[in-house]
C-alpha cells in the first residue's frame, strides 16, 4: 500500500470524516495552502528532527517556525537539528514535504504536535505525497494520533 492508502485505511478504520485534494506537486506550506484552498495557518507542517540520537515527529501550523530552544528546553536535549533529506527517506520512506502529521502506526516515530495547531477547527496536510492533501477536523486528529502537545512555535 502507498502512504495515502494507509492513511486513509487508518482515518477509515478509526472513523473519521476527511476529505482529500488531488493536487499539482508541492514542497512548502505556501504552496500547498493554495492548492488546497486553505489558509496557511490550517496546515500542519509535519518535520522530523534528530534529538539526541533519537529521531521524532513534530507538527505545528505551517503559519509558525519551530523553535528550537523550546525543543532542546522541553527534552533537556544536549544534541538538537533537522532530519536531513537521506535520514527523513531512510526513516519515513518519503521525500521533505510529503511527511504526514502521524507516528504511530504510520510512521515509526513519538510524535509531538505543537498548541497552535489545536486552535485551528481544521487541519489540512500532505498525505505522505506531493500531490495528495487531507482536511479533516483537527479534533478528530488530535484524538486519533494521540500526540504529545507542547509548545515549541514561534511567528514566522
Amino acid at each position: 500500500m502507498t502512504p495515502l492508502e494507509n492513511i486513509i485505511q487508518f482515518l477509515h478504520a478509526n472513523g473519521v470524516s476527511f476529505r482529500t485534494v488531488h493536487h499539482e506537486p508541492t514542497t512548502t506550506s505556501e504552496a500547498s495552502a493554495k492548492a488546497r484552498g486553505e489558509e496557511l495557518s490550517v496546515g500542519g507542517k509535519a518535520i522530523v528532527m534528530k534529538i539526541d540520537g533519537a529521531y521524532k515527529l513534530f507538527v505545528l501550523s505551517a503559519a509558525l517556525r519551530v523553535d528550537s530552544q523550546k525543543i532542546k528546553s522541553y527534552f533537556g536535549a544536549r544534541k538538537f537539528r533537522f532530519a536531513t533529506v537521506e535520514e527523513l527517506l531512510a526513516v519515513t520512506g518519503l521525500v521533505p514535504g510529503s511527511v504526514p502529521p502521524f507516528g504511530k502506526p504510520i510512521l515509526d516515530l513519538d510524535l509531538y504536535v505543537d498548541t497552535s495547531v489545536p486552535k485551528n477547527a481544521l487541519i489540512a496536510f500532505n498525505a505522505g505525497s506531493l500531490t495528495d492533501s487531507i482536511i479533516m477536523e483537527t479534533k478528530e486528529y488530535l484524538r486519533i494520533a494521540q500526540p504529545t502537545v507542547f509548545d515549541f512555535s514561534q511567528v514566522l
